[in-house]
């Protein structure tokens, strides 16, 4: 049976056995969210010996060069030694400027790291609170135009990290883990192309950041922004979207709500076959939305998806 070593502590565990499940069954407590490879909240480092890992492709190569591994995508078939991220040793130490709810549920989150973090929009952080919890989020900040980073959390249910979120103050220290590639992104190639923007819940927040690169950049053709909300008050960005809408006469938003969500989805058209969607929020919405575009003859390679995972 191979052998598991971290620090002091060494123990056999069963060939073949998921990683992330040996190191927490072993009281190690390392976090995690979606177990799908995609939250990055679970890395370990590798000292010696390799797991056998099933999405190799899943962190970049600097990464897995220095022995970092997804803990859930690993299986162990050899002995192995292995470091547990450590946000106080591996994180980037981060202040928090500003805590303010901009919905009943919804706490915007910006944050000022300790040296300047070279991003993208579209991309996730996984944040880190004093208390080991870790869970990623979407960037709704724009590198350039944003002096900080900001996240939109959705504190709508009791959940390990939204715990934590409620009680954060500017002032609060906070560690920022991995920088991981989202789906979504904006290409300056589309410029002259029709671009639908479809977000559910706090699924407006990468498309936000998408929203205001493409307008930085000049974009030329009609945005559509469409925006699915449990209730009227929820529709977060409401006022700074009409505000952009009323400078912009290529950008058109539409505010629709879950009771109506049927009927305005059976309504959805694709004016154009050189539209570019992009969808995000729960896996119910992004399969609702991108269903509907492919019955209204969008082609698949012109969709770009980010699903959000259940957060706890």
């Amino acid at each position: 049976m191979p052998e598991l070593r971290v620090g002091d502590r060494h123990w056999s565990v069963a060939p073949a056995a998921n990683l992330l499940d040996a190191l927490n069954d072993a009281g190690l407590s390392v976090p995690y969210s979606c177990r799908a490879g995609s939250c990055h909240a679970c890395m370990v480092r590798c000292v010696s010996g390799d797991p056998l890992d099933a999405a190799p492709d899943a962190l970049d190569t600097d990464k897995r060069a220095q022995g970092w591994r997804l803990s859930c995508q690993c299986r162990v078939t050899s002995d192995l030694t292995v470091e547990i991220f450590d946000p106080s040793r591996d994180g980037l130490p981060a202040t928090v400027v500003g805590a303010d709810w901009l919905s009943p549920s919804v706490l915007r989150l910006r944050l000022n790291p300790e040296r300047p973090l070279r991003y993208r929009v579209g991309q996730h952080l996984v944040l880190w609170t004093a208390s080991g919890v870790a869970r990623p989020y979407s960037l709704a900040s724009v590198p350039g135009d944003d002096p900080f980073l900001e996240l939109h959390i959705d504190c709508q249910r009791p959940g390990a990290f939204a715990d934590v979120a409620r009680t954060l103050q500017p002032g609060d220290p906070i560690r920022l883990g991995e920088l991981q590639g989202g789906a979504l992104r904006y290409d300056p190639d589309w410029q002259d192309r029709p671009l639908l923007l479809l977000a559910a819940g706090t699924g407006l927040a990468p498309l936000w950041g998408v929203l205001r690169e493409a307008l930085r950049q000049g974009h030329q053709g009609q945005i559509r922004l469409i925006h699915l909300a449990r209730e009227p008050q929820e529709h977060y960005l409401s006022h700074a979207l009409s505000e952009l809408a009323n400078q912009h006469s290529n950008l058109h938003m539409e505010l629709i709500e879950q009771e109506n969500f049927t009927a305005e989805l059976s309504a959805l058209r694709v004016t154009s076959r050189q539209t570019v969607a992009l969808v995000c929020g729960s896996p119910a919405s992004v399969e609702a939305f991108s269903k509907r575009l492919f019955i209204a003859g969008l082609p698949r390679s012109q969709l770009l998806a980010d699903v959000f995972v259940e957060k706890g």
